[in-house]
């Protein structure tokens, strides 16, 4: 006779193994196919055999300039995308914080932008973005009397990599102010009041008593965006295709025209391997950040 805790053990297993069935077949699989995958050589234009070249991919991505200028483009996006996207969400979240009658109405607004689907903002600003009947070129005309010869935003190496930034800062600026106005609004209120006695001023309290208690909703929040944005795809398929040239590839869609349009099948494997490394080192170094700013270790 088995003892009530193993037939509870073994129910448990057993209405648990759909799901780890099903983790394994979508997700562990793939993953150890993929790592097969990064160590050989598999080009289905000239033929469907494997062969074993062990880290030749890894060693052709850090010796490909193009694969370096894609990084390169996704590193400004995550830097100074995400960046923007934090300076202005905790203005907005502060401007939203000292609001009290009107504050739903103002939030639903803001935050449709997040609402929308990124493929439907994508074919957005790229009517918004069109050098020919677009909005933009048509207000800068419009503004200037025809002084300022409007850009071709989406044809320009100068520009074109902007929009994609814009674009992006537009549409997830109001997740980061949703984030840092529920950290504000957790702030008791008994801090500020016990300040404001002591004589501190509005800027007193902000640096020192609210920026403090938002490190652990910052980092998170910067976390967030900076992986999501490090995976930048759509809005670069959208309205660039990556060019001009490929001045706005990033290294989602880098990975994705191996794969789908040249069909190197080991060497998309080998970056999307390198990828994946970078985003655990991101990943790492803020859970580290997140540790210490609880007083915890790393």
């Amino acid at each position: 006779m088995f003892s009530s805790g193993v037939k509870q053990r073994q129910a448990a297993f057993f209405f648990a193994l759909p799901a780890l069935v099903l983790l394994l077949s979508v997700s562990i699989y793939p993953l150890l196919r993929t790592l097969g995958l990064a160590f050989s050589s598999l080009e289905l234009t000239i033929s469907p055999v494997e062969t074993f070249v062990g880290l030749n991919n890894f060693a052709k991505a850090f010796g490909d300039m193009r694969f370096w200028n894609a990084l390169r483009n996704t590193l400004i996006l995550v830097t100074v995308g995400v960046a923007i996207q934090f300076v202005l969400g905790t203005v907005l979240a502060v401007l939203l914080s000292e609001i009290r009658f009107t504050r739903m109405i103002w939030l639903i607004a803001l935050l449709l932008p997040v609402m929308i689907a990124p493929v439907v903002s994508g074919f957005q600003f790229r009517v918004i973005y069109n050098d020919t009947f677009g909005p933009l070129n048509y207000l800068i005309r419009a503004l200037s009397g025809g002084a300022v010869a409007a850009p071709p935003w989406l044809a320009d190496t100068r520009t074109a990599l902007l929009t994609i930034m814009i674009t992006d800062v537009w549409q997830w600026t109001p997740f980061m102010m949703l984030l840092m106005l529920a950290g504000l609004e957790s702030i008791p209120v008994e801090l500020t009041e016990a300040a404001q006695v002591d004589g501190a001023g509005y800027w007193d309290i902000f640096w020192r008593i609210k920026m403090p208690m938002l490190l652990p909703v910052i980092v998170i929040g910067l976390l967030i965006r900076v992986m999501d944005t490090f995976k930048t795809f759509d809005l670069v398929f959208l309205l660039t295709g990556g060019g001009p040239g490929s001045s706005t590839e990033t290294i989602a869609y880098y990975t994705y025209l191996n794969g789908f349009r040249f069909f190197s099948m080991g060497y998309t494997a080998a970056i999307a391997f390198i990828q994946l490394i970078i985003i655990i080192v991101i990943a790492r170094f803020f859970m580290i950040a997140q540790k210490r700013v609880r007083g915890g270790s790393a």
